[in-house]
């Protein structure tokens, strides 16, 4: 049987070859047999080498004769480890950080390095784990928030430091259980309950606009969220604020009929269900039929019946498709406001992105064809990225002259007060995200 720091190291091999990290690692915890505890460790340690990757390895190449990049990725990937040990983990000590180190290398097939494993990370306890910023703001704000020194320019040249750093630091910070209460089913109190018989507790989010619809996990013995009884009977179903705030952007109603243009895994599309009392109609529409499976079945367990299911490109037109009252347009985009969940993409090439403001303004072309005259249009994206947000939606006004911004949410105060919002972690401690409202004149 394998013990924690093996499986932790596959595992972070495996994200050398291009795995996604939440699914390496759920596949990981559900084959291997670990206690709580050590779960608990192999998901720090995984998350906290992949959130601290250049940091780490700004390390190695400090402390060692040859910089990270050129070491072979198995000492590297322990050097890591031990590293991040020694530096972010009080619960371990540094005997044991070293000698666990060695350890590991020695089980690999670059056993002859343990030597130098071992004269790193003590050398580096002789330092009093310290080492030297870049003297360049750039490339020092890199290697302090382990991001792409090319992701870090594009941030600090479209937002002002705060918002930078809070959105970078964000990515160190545990991920909160934000859920959305299914009005439908239960209430505040409700779910208090509920969550109490499993030994678990929340707190009703004290945003004025999610008063009574939204609450915070704040302890879960059961760990997964999924695993508690709350769920199971459909009270709940987990949502990031700027998520919530979108779905309330697109205001739908009672009797209303609305189009999710692409829904899945479909939380925007349960809240705004939800919102209009599962009534009316409100269609889920998504490229892929495997991924309209896993909205059914979030919605069978809401006990929400008010959806149809289209599968289609969002690019192109859909006969099937209505008018609608409101239509949500949450396009993919490049994720650079999830870093707390997919701390990997701090890693991207800004060059990956150049496509998609292209393939963001034909979806949003095609939905707004579905939009009743004075019905809503929101655009948005869980990125900060100005190319595929503002820049997306002021080519669309200026060609379509039929649709105007609307401001929204002014009572809450900055971000909003116009048409346009792009939320930071520090506004509400919520993921990055982006909210354009439109109404057809």
């Amino acid at each position: 049987m394998k013990n924690a720091r093996s499986v932790i190291y596959e595992l972070l091999l495996k994200m050398e070859n291009g795995a996604y990290s939440n699914i390496a690692l759920d596949k990981a915890l559900s084959g291997y047999e670990l206690s709580a505890e050590d779960r608990r460790f192999v998901s720090r340690i995984f998350y906290g080498v992949i959130e601290r990757r250049i940091t780490l390895d700004h390390i190695i190449s400090q402390c060692g004769s040859k910089p990270a990049d050129r070491l072979d990725r198995e000492v590297r990937t322990v050097l890591r480890m031990g590293f991040y040990q020694l530096l972010f983990c009080d619960s371990v000590p540094d005997s044991a950080a070293v000698n666990e180190s060695v350890k590991l290398i020695k089980q690999t097939k670059k056993s002859g390095a343990s030597g130098y494993v071992n004269a790193l990370l003590r050398g580096f306890i002789r330092r009093d784990k310290q080492y030297e910023l870049p003297q360049d703001k750039t490339e020092a704000m890199s290697v302090e928030y382990s991001c792409r020194p090319e992701l870090v320019k594009l941030l600090l040249d479209s937002y002002d430091e705060e918002s930078v750093v809070s959105l970078l630091g964000s990515s160190f910070l545990p991920t909160d259980v934000n859920v959305r209460i299914n009005v439908l089913k239960t209430d505040v109190e409700g779910l208090k309950a509920s969550l109490e018989a499993d030994g678990a507790e929340c707190r009703e989010s004290n945003i004025s606009q999610l008063k009574g619809s939204a609450a915070e996990i704040t302890s879960n013995p059961l760990g997964s969220p999924e695993a508690l009884k709350a769920f199971g009977d459909g009270l709940f179903h987990v949502q990031d604020i700027s998520s919530q705030l979108c779905c309330l952007a697109s205001a739908p109603k009672e009797g209303d009929t609305v189009i999710d243009m692409c829904a899945a895994p479909g939380g925007k599309t349960f809240t705004m269900a939800e919102m209009m009392k599962n009534s009316g109609k409100i269609y889920a529409c998504e490229l892929h039929e495997k991924r309209l499976g896993l909205i059914r079945s979030g919605a069978e367990r809401l006990g929400i019946d008010c959806i149809e299911y289209i599968c289609g490109d969002a690019r192109e037109h859909n006969d099937k498709l209505p008018l609608a009252d409101a239509v949500l347009c949450d396009v993919p985009c490049s994720g650079l406001g999830v870093f707390r969940g997919k701390p990997e993409i701090k890693y991207k090439d800004p060059a990956e992105f150049a496509r998609l403001p292209e393939i963001q303004l034909a979806i949003l072309e095609n939905a707004s064809s579905y939009v009743k005259s004075g019905g809503t249009l929101v655009y948005s994206t869980c990125t900060v990225n100005p190319a595929e947000n503002d820049s997306v939606a002021e080519k669309f006004l200026e060609k379509h002259t039929d649709f105007c911004g609307e401001p929204f949410f002014e009572d809450l105060g900055a971000p909003f007060g116009g048409f346009k919002a792009t939320i930071f972690p520090k506004d509400f401690g919520s993921d990055g995200f982006f909210i354009c409202k439109m109404v057809r004149k």
